[in-house]
């Protein structure tokens, strides 16, 4: 019989798709940091993958900002830089008001509990301090109108620039100053139930504009998120 053209094409996908979260996760989780040499063979050790899906993983980060590369020399994990931080702040934030403009009017009451079991795990984390479960519920949380909205492009977006944020997120999550988040989360919660489009965007705006301590954290090189006329939210 006639081999399918698509024969092994969802275990390579597969496999360049673990590869690629396993590097990103390790990367915003500090297991990696800034500046670290990424060598292709311990990867390779460390994922139990050939080298094709990490290359094809570390390109992908390096499109995210997330590592940087000098062909033949070396691959090394990006230092934290401002302007890429307020950058990546900018277009986040941009892309969850519109993914809620989008989302609410077909916006579900399961939908709309997801979020309120999203914003409790938050909220549980946060008096726990666990920053990595505290980063969960809240991309749990601004997932649903991501999910709802249907709109691939901002998906597409977010996937690129939310873990450039997420490296100092976990700063922030660790501490109390995230926990002003989870009133901010119920107000998002009340309006969207409303039906109030143009309310939820607006809470949607402040809830990822709020200045956080993290913002005057320095930088390697010098550099500080606090500098500048305008500094950078932190989104949550």
């Amino acid at each position: 019989m006639p081999v399918p053209q698509s024969r092994g094409l969802i275990s390579r996908s597969l496999l360049r798709e673990n590869a690629y979260q396993a590097i990103r996760d390790a990367i915003v989780d500090g297991t990696f940091a800034p500046g670290e040499r990424l060598n292709d063979s311990d990867l390779v050790e460390w994922l139990g993958v050939s080298r094709t899906p990490v290359r094809e993983a570390l390109a992908r980060l390096e499109r995210a900002g997330l590592v940087q590369t000098k062909p033949g020399r070396y691959t090394m994990v990006s230092p934290l830089d401002a302007r890429a931080v307020r950058a990546a702040q900018s277009v986040t934030s941009a892309m969850h008001e519109l993914a809620v403009r989008e989302a609410l009017p077909n916006l579900s009451a399961a939908e709309l509990d997801a979020m309120r079991g999203a914003n409790a795990r938050f909220a549980d984390a946060l008096r726990r301090n666990d920053a990595d479960a505290a980063i969960a519920a809240d991309d749990d949380f601004h997932g649903v109108p991501v999910a709802a909205c249907a709109n691939p492009a901002i998906w597409n977006v977010l996937e690129q620039f939310t873990p450039v944020l997420r490296r100092l997120e976990r700063r922030r999550f660790s501490s109390l100053s995230g926990r002003g988040s989870v009133a901010q989360h119920d107000r998002i919660i009340a309006l969207c139930e409303a039906g109030d489009v143009e309310g939820a965007v607006a809470a949607t705006r402040a809830n990822w504009q709020t200045l956080v301590p993290l913002l005057d954290i320095p930088l390697p090189g010098g550099d500080e998120l606090g500098g500048g006329p305008a500094g950078i939210a932190s989104p949550h």
